[in-house]
Order: structure tokens, then sequence, then C-alpha cells
């Protein structure tokens, strides 16, 4: 029969008494092993608490905001924190500050290049949108050239914004630098790609100083006033520039013969130089919604929210995935126990094509697109949210006569108006729902424009109550 000494037990002879132990260090050892043993028992404490509290909470309400790039699901989730977490934003005005003015800036770029390229064709490459040619330049004037050379130094800060905002080992900051030419309106300026920041990075944090442990906090004590690479500035001083600039009638007939449509672009501001260009500018609420920062990679944004009644609080994991054609095979590993899925297609981009390839048009890209959510297996038991976002830019369009059957042929001869053509794309994208998912599901389809507050506020709202209702109903909390 199988026998075991003690003396032969490591463990036992580690935690022995020394030979020779005097009272006192008998006294001083009983004593250290009482606290560690609190300690140990504080531990194991706290770590049952945990459980049991994860117990008692039910699991969180998992979302995906999906869709092509520039779709609205940044603003979408802006409006979120704007619902949920009103203190949030407050804590962030600050540093949507600096991307304003960044869009601002950069809108002033589009214009300069734009000029340069009317005046020296071969000197930059065309627009991805234009049909314009050397033939159909037109001359700026004089006050036009001036205009032009007064503003070339925001190239300069659009160059210093963009390096804050990516960073120290950025690759992707635009190619700005500006060169001695002889040529009055010749920038010699690459326009390089859109800025963007990865997920990952707290970009926000360059744009803000900390209060002081006397300050409140608020907007006007975490803005560096002053900060000498803050644009507020400069933008203040070309202020009257950039409005002679824009109201220009020859700018409006130079960006329409490129195809270079601002007014419809993310990141807009023009029309709000006076706002956003006065000294000691501070974002509102509308303008935060209306800024556009690309961002790289995936981000989880964590919101605690309360039913209708107020009685029960669910947490809600909100992930925003990057819509660049590069980044949607990555979209597959978040599809587990995901509750639902906000599918934002942009119906206003009928017109227009895939940044990333300039041959597929960008509302058949987002049929496509959607055809392969609702499509999935992995996503059968997830709720469909459809959003047709940029409605107010759709009517816009429509209104101004471009035709939708130019681009949808399958459109026909209905009417060009907004009420038919949203009927029959709402028609396309429910008949791709019942034909390609797994299972029946109900269609949820709002008509959008997620740069609206209160509207948006309203779909918002609705649709958290319905998912925690169907998430309470699932954890059997309600009947």
């Amino acid at each position: 029969m199988f026998s075991f000494d003690d003396s032969e037990d490591p463990i036992a002879a580690a935690i022995a008494p020394p030979e020779n132990e005097s009272p006192q260090e008998r006294q001083l050892r009983i004593l250290k092993e009482h606290t560690a043993k609190q300690v140990s028992d504080g531990i194991d404490e706290e770590i049952t608490r945990e459980r049991q509290q994860a117990k008692r909470e039910s699991k969180p309400v998992k979302i995906l905001l999906l869709g092509q790039s520039e779709s609205g699901k940044s603003t979408t989730l802006k409006n979120f924190q704007l619902m949920c977490e009103p203190k949030t934003f407050r804590a962030e005005r600050a540093s949507w500050r600096a991307i304003i003015q960044f869009n601002m800036i950069r809108s002033v770029c589009v214009i300069l290049d734009a000029l340069a390229r009317d005046l020296n064709p071969t000197d930059l490459p065309p627009s991805p949108h234009s049909s314009w040619s050397s033939r159909d330049s037109l001359h700026p004037d004089a006050d036009l050239l001036a205009l032009h050379a007064r503003l070339l130094p925001l190239l300069q800060i659009e160059d210093v914004l963009a390096q804050r905002l990516a960073g120290p080992d950025a690759h992707n900051v635009p190619d700005s630098a500006l060169t001695s030419t002889h040529l009055p309106m010749t920038t010699r300026r690459r326009p390089g790609k859109e800025v963007a920041v990865n997920s990952t990075v707290a970009w926000k944090s360059a744009f803000m100083r900390k209060p002081t442990g006397h300050e409140s906090f608020d907007t006007q004590n975490v803005v560096d006033w002053d900060d000498p690479d803050d644009p507020g500035a400069a933008l203040h001083a070309h202020s009257d520039d950039i409005r002679r600039l824009w109201g220009h009638p020859m700018v409006r007939q130079i960006l329409a013969r490129q195809g270079i449509r601002l007014q419809e672009q993310p990141g807009f501001f023009l029309d709000e130089i006076e706002a956003v260009t006065a000294p000691r500018y501070v974002p509102t609420d509308d303008h935060i919604l209306r800024a556009r920062l690309k961002t790289l990679g995936v981000s989880e944004h964590r919101m605690r929210l309360a039913d209708p009644n107020g009685s029960i609080t669910r947490q809600f994991h909100i992930f925003d995935v990057g819509g660049q054609r590069s980044m949607r095979p990555k979209w597959v590993p978040y599809f587990d126990d995901v509750d639902a899925i906000i599918f934002l297609s942009p119906i206003s981009a009928f017109d227009q094509v895939l940044v990333e390839d300039h041959r597929v048009n960008r509302l058949a890209d987002s049929l496509e697109l959607w055809t392969s959510i609702v499509s999935n297996k992995l996503l059968e038991d997830t709720n469909m949210i459809l959003f047709l976002n940029k409605v107010d830019i759709m009517q816009s369009k429509l209104a101004s006569g471009i035709q939708l059957v130019d681009y949808c042929p399958a459109y026909g001869r209905r009417p060009n108006d907004f009420d038919s053509a949203s009927r029959f794309l709402k028609k396309q994208f429910s008949a791709i729902l019942k034909q390609s998912s797994p299972a029946p599901r109900i269609f949820y389809c709002p008509l959008t424009n997620v740069i609206d507050t209160k509207s948006t506020t309203y779909v918002l709202a609705g649709i958290k109550a319905n998912l925690m209702h169907f998430n309470l109903k699932e954890s059997y909390l309600i009947m």
C-alpha cells in the first residue's frame, strides 16, 4: 500500500516554521500569514462578487454599423452618443473643433487645386468624376488670382493639422509642400489621399489641454487658445478671403466643369464661414455631427441605456466598422453573437463611383453589399435595420434634373422625383432581403438624414426600445 511521508513534502517543508524560532519571530510570522490570508480572502470575495454580478446582468446588446465608406456610420454613432451620453459630447467639443477647421481648410485646398488645374491642365491629375479637358478651361481674373495667392498659406496649415491627427509614424499625410514657380497659380501640389486616423490612436488628446484643478470642465478651458499651431487665428485672418473665394461666380463654374460638388461632400462648412472662423469658435452639436474624419480599423463604444420606463438598463456595445473595400473581409469576426446590424446605404450616391474603383457605381455596390450581409448564414438570427441615408442630398440632386434612370436603368420611365425614387429603391432592398435571407425577417427601413439630429433621434430611440425589448424577452426578464 502506498504511504506518504510528510517529511518528503516540499510544500510542507517550505511553509514549516524555521528551526530555533524565537517567540517574537513566531508572533511576527503568524501576523504576516494572517495578513496574507486576509488579502487572499478579499481577492476571492471580489472575484465571487464579480461572477455573481455577471450572472445577474444579462448579456450586452451588440450592434454593428455596416456600409460602404462615407455612408454615415460614424455620424450615426455620434447620434447615439448625443442621445445617450451628452456629457461625452461636451468633453470632446475641443477635439472636434480642430476637425471642423481641418474640414474647412481642406475644402479651400480643393478649390485652390481646381483653380491651379484649370490654369495648367497638365500640372495636376484630373478629378475622378470629371469629363473636363483643357479646352474647357476658364481663365481666372486678376481678383481670383490674388485670392489664390493670399490663401496659399492654408496649404501648410493643412499639413500641420494632418500630421497632428495622423501622428509622427503616419504614412498617409498628403504631400502639400509648396515649391517656387514662376506661374502665378501653379502650386506644384500633388493632391494627397484623405487623411485617416487609426481607431486605436487617441487623436482627440492632441487638440486638448487638461484643465487645472481650479477650473470647471468646460470647452473654453480645454482648448489651448495659446497653441502656436492652432489654426483658429489663421482661419480668422483669412476669413474674408475664404468668403470671397467661395462666393466668386467663376469658382462655381470651374468646380462644375471639373465635376467637383463640394456641397455634397462630408465635412462641408463653407456655408458657415463666419461661425467656423470666429476667434474663439466652439462647435455646436450640429457641427460635430457634420464633421468628417476618416477612421481606419474597428472602434468599439459601450453605452448603458435604460428601457423606455427607466426601470431596466442594458449595456450596448456598438461597433463602427470601416467600410473601405480592404476592410470588408475583416467584418466576419464581428458577426459572432451580434444582435443587430444597422446597414447604411447612401442613396444620394446613385450617380457616384467608389473611390477604390471608379468602374463601380456606389448604389450598385451598396445593393451588392446588402445582399452579402442578409444572405450570410452566420447572421441568420440577427436583426437587420436598413438606413436609406442622405435623403436630403438625393432630393437636391433629383430636383436639379439629375436622372436616376441614367445610372439605374431598371428605374425605367418612373417620375424623377424623390417619392417615386425612394419607393423604388426601398422595394429593391426589400426584394433582396426576401430572396436572399436564410430565414424570414422583418424589413425595417427608415429614410434618414443622419446629420439631422431631431429626426435621427426618433429613429434611434425606436431602435433602442425594440432591441431592448427583444433582448429582455430573450433573457426571460419580460414575457
